[in-house]
């Protein structure tokens, strides 16, 4: 740090490591792992340079200020003098005749070809500059010794200037795998829910590149109550199309429940949340094939590197056919896979797991030629939860079957979110209804729902049947409207259209006044009673309860209006 520089500065550092911020991807890696190398370390002083030079550098300067980090334009690096420049992209033209540069990995090493931004060519992702390497100013922290490997055949210069460091990043999925259903619970996923997680890298190969519609198919094909879909994107593919192009082209599946999960921090709980991952040849994916994930993929590109470890995923899992039965995929991967599946495939990928953080700071304290703390580094801490929220379903195509067994009725229901239904019509056995919260924005489904919903619970059970009273009469088309009571130990009240009130009170956990109306909507169709009766409830293949039936008194009449003053 320059003298004048020192004049105004509380802490008065002997090293100076400036962080070269280039893209989203490559800024939040560096950004996951400095704080733990660093410590408590007053010597360091750490000044975060923004390259505005990448396609993908959108998003850099809010993730960096939202962080609280010093940023200096790129055209100051010659004025600061930093002993060490730390890059989690490779892409960076930094002064001549300086300091050393360490290039961590933004991924897991180099398995993928991506465009050169300096030619119309492609290249290795993860490679630096030649002039670095000739320069004998850049090292390569790497995860595995096959990864210098496979750099030299293609990058020669590259000998003798990789350090093997591991993946503090697998380093941290893996500490966290314990806590999985702690974060499962903070992405709202009910119990006996499972979690799809589909990962997609970035470029016209990718998952989300080649099928775009591919989510809101998937929530198409998946039970609501059953499952729950997440969406992990690339960070380029925000920065380059934009939070709103995203969005838009999600539409539906937003509305039928998608978590999308943000670019920065959340991919991580959610990827060791996963019950079953969806991929292409992208770095999450092999992660979650490393922890011992069942996978399909559903993409992959020719622009994966032939050798890597990706490549050996791309020969072991099996693919995702789109044009069969999805919900029968899954469930035969979760059901044949073992978590040792793909383990080595994975040591391939990270040698010696847990020590990455250990090896990196000895390596940054060596490089900026400071004396490494006494202290041990701190070992990979758990990650923090998630707080991706789900968009609110608000409206459902209900498909439910009921038969009767020596008078004991069962009725299994089967919710799909109606944004992303095929509308498959009735058959012999099935009965099949709309059914819409309302909350529900589109005015063309509430008035088409046989079955209006209200998801807030009455107060009382004298504002609840008003609410159902209001209710049948401003939407003449439905057929009964159902609303939770609060305090009513799972119970909720069900106004049918002729008059009728049906108190059902389930078993299971209250709040979801959707599964008992579509319980009283089919035994209505059905013929079954409707008074002093106990149904099983089963909801789809996730779990089984009773609902308890009873006739109320009718439906109160509102009272006359006042007449004007």
């Amino acid at each position: 740090m320059g003298h004048d520089a020192q004049r105004w500065s509380t802490f008065h550092g002997e090293k100076t490591l400036v962080v070269a911020a280039r893209t989203v991807t490559s800024t939040v890696r560096v950004l996951e792992t400095l704080p733990a190398l660093l410590r408590d370390d007053s010597r360091v002083t750490v000044v975060f340079a923004y390259d505005p030079t990448s396609a993908f550098n959108d998003g850099v300067l809010d993730l960096l200020h939202d962080a609280g980090c010093r940023v200096m334009p790129w055209a100051q690096l010659a004025d600061v003098g930093p002993d060490l420049i730390i890059s989690a992209s490779e892409n960076v033209d930094v002064p001549e005749d300086g300091c050393p540069v360490l290039v961590l990995p933004h991924g897991v090493g180099f398995q993928k070809l991506v465009p050169d931004s300096r030619t119309p060519r492609t290249r290795l992702s993860g490679v630096v500059p030649d002039s670095l390497l000739e320069a004998g100013r850049a090292w390569l922290a790497i995860s595995h010794p096959e990864q210098e490997e496979q750099l030299l055949t293609t990058h020669p210069k590259a000998a003798g200037r990789t350090l093997l460091v591991g993946d503090p990043a697998f380093d941290q999925l893996r500490a966290s795998l314990p806590q999985a259903d702690l974060h499962k619970r903070a992405l709202g996923v009910a119990d006996g829910q499972r979690l799809v997680v589909l990962s997609s890298t970035w470029g016209p190969t990718s998952l989300i590149g080649r099928d775009p519609e591919l989510p809101a198919r998937l929530l198409g094909a998946l039970p609501y109550d059953e499952y729950q879909l997440a969406a992990i994107i690339h960070p380029n593919v925000w920065s380059g199309h934009g939070s709103w192009q995203i969005h838009t082209l999600q539409s539906a599946a937003l509305r039928a429940g998608l978590l999308l999960i943000p670019p920065i921090h959340d991919w991580q709980p959610t990827l060791v949340a996963a019950d079953v991952v969806i991929g292409d040849h992208g770095s999450v994916t092999l992660y979650g094939s490393a922890l011992g994930k069942p996978v399909l993929l559903a993409a992959y590109g020719n622009d994966a590197v032939p050798g890597t470890a990706i490549a050996r995923l791309g020969q072991a899992a099996p693919r995702l056919d789109t044009r069969h039965d999805m919900r029968e995929q899954i469930e035969a991967a979760v059901r044949d896979h073992t978590p040792g599946r793909y383990a080595e495939i994975s040591a391939h990928a990270f040698a010696e797991p847990g020590q990455a953080l250990a090896r990196l700071r000895t390596a940054v304290y060596r490089l900026m030629k400071l004396t490494e703390p006494d202290t041990a580094p701190a070992p990979p801490l758990a990650l923090p939860r998630p707080a991706t929220p789900a968009a609110d379903v608000t409206s459902w195509a209900v498909a439910t079957t009921a038969f009767s067994d020596a008078g004991q009725w069962t009725v299994t229901v089967r919710r799909h979110p109606a944004a992303v239904s095929d509308g498959g019509g009735e058959g012999a056995d099935v009965f099949l209804h709309l059914a819409c919260d309302e909350e529900e924005r589109d005015r063309r489904l509430t008035e088409s729902a046989s079955v209006l919903i209200r998801h807030a619970p009455a107060p009382t059970a004298v504002a609840a049947l008003r609410w159902i009273s209001r209710t049948l009469e401003r939407l003449p088309g439905s057929r009964l409207a159902a609303t939770a009571v609060g305090g009513s130990g799972g119970g909720c009240l069900v106004g049918l259209r002729d008059g009728r009130v049906v108190e059902a009170t389930a078993t299971g956990p209250a709040g979801d006044p959707g599964l008992p109306a579509a319980v009283v909507y089919t035994c209505l169709l059905a013929g079954a009673p409707l008074d002093g009766s106990i149904v099983t409830l089963r909801i789809g293949g996730v779990r089984e309860e009773d609902v308890a039936l009873r006739l109320r008194h009718p439906l109160p009449a509102e009272p006359p209006a006042e007449p004007p003053r």
